[in-house]
């Protein structure tokens, strides 16, 4: 139950600061806003104020924003405080300032996230694998490897990038066991894998995993600020490079896309860890949000950007029946992908 109630507030912030993007920039540019719904369907409490009511209703799985004169089956009357009434700049505006919230809450939580204290794996050895150069060598489990090729080491991270770039010769390293420096040699095993993207690549490795101790590193605020902003860019970076993979094919849409049941999943999983680990997956979900909703799939906020683009290249909009085609097509095509991450998430599920 608890988990159910944590998994709605967390998809209802990320709602609410999404359609309140496109509230805010309607308001600002003059545009009525009638309507603002958190979830769908049949309302279950409301409040008018001013122009707009506020509701909840009944499926908390998403919500919007009802704009005056938005859509050509509207009543459009020509008045200026109409949606179509606006220049395509002014409605561009009020479509892409969802996912800008987003984007801004994405970056803000992963700024809070590293002053709070990243988890980060220490350098500790968690285990030794069996036929790798580490056994060998004599590393143990419960080792903590504190220099590499004279660069020292206090976080996992920092040891796997510098070993797995490590194609020839053999690697310096300083353990300490207890309270005794020890300084081992060891070659790397060469192996090649698919990376995330299915691409063949070749790393080095050692054969040791690391513990299950965590280190919690804090930034001041101007630090974490600059590695919030350095993270979100390259998780946007990461996404577009996973919607290019599988466009052709490369990636798996079942191997790497979830839908709700698997956000759930991660939700619940993060606030059992605290809140360091559910603010940091607010801060992805919000992100990627913010990603997909830009994509020029029309019923999504791309959709709407990319007729305000060609409206804008042709000095006239297209016509209401050819955007009422397209708007059908996309909506079918969003129902079957959100079917099938649906059903790859159970199957997932019931794996487990």
């Amino acid at each position: 139950m608890l988990s159910t109630v944590i998994f709605i507030m967390v998809l209802s912030v990320l709602i609410v600061v999404h359609e309140f993007g496109h509230f805010i920039m309607a308001k600002r540019c003059g545009v009525k806003v009638e309507s603002f719904s958190l979830g769908f369907g049949p309302k279950i409490i409301g409040i008018t104020k001013g122009d707009t009511e506020y509701k909840i209703s009944a499926v908390p799985l998403g919500g919007y924003v009802k704009l005056a004169g938005e859509t050509h089956q509207d009543k459009v009357t020509g008045s200026e405080w109409e949606f179509m009434s606006k220049s395509v700049w002014q409605r561009f505006k009020i479509v892409i300032f969802g996912p800008v919230l987003n984007y801004i809450l994405g970056f803000l939580l992963f700024s809070i996230v590293f002053m709070m204290g990243a988890p980060t794996l220490t350098n500790e050895v968690g285990g030794v694998l069996d036929d790798f150069p580490a056994k060998a060598a004599g590393i143990r489990e419960g080792d903590r490897i504190i220099s590499i090729d004279g660069e020292d080491i206090e976080y996992w991270n920092e040891l796997t990038e510098i070993v797995h770039k490590k194609k020839e010769g053999e690697i310096d390293l300083i353990l300490l066991r207890g309270n005794k420096e020890m300084n081992l040699k060891v070659k790397p095993k060469i192996k090649e894998y698919k990376d995330i993207f299915g691409k063949e690549v070749k790393i080095a490795l050692m054969g040791i995993k690391p513990s299950a101790e965590l280190a919690f590193i804090k930034y001041g605020p101007l630090e974490s600020v600059k590695k919030g902003f350095t993270k979100i860019v390259e998780l946007t970076a990461l996404t577009f490079k996973a919607l290019w993979n599988l466009i052709i094919g490369r990636l798996s849409l079942k191997e790497s896309v979830t839908g709700p049941v698997g956000i759930f999943m991660l939700t619940t999983q993060a606030a059992r860890m605290g809140l360091v680990y559910l603010l940091n997956i607010m801060a992805v979900i919000s992100t990627s949000l913010a990603i997909f909703n830009v994509l020029p799939i029309p019923v999504l906020d791309g959709g709407h950007i990319l007729f305000l683009f060609i409206e804008k290249m042709r000095g006239r909009p297209l016509s209401p029946k050819v955007q009422e085609i397209a708007i059908q097509v996309g909506l079918w095509l969003l129902i079957i992908l959100m079917l099938s991450v649906l059903y790859f998430d159970i199957i997932r599920l019931f794996k487990k």
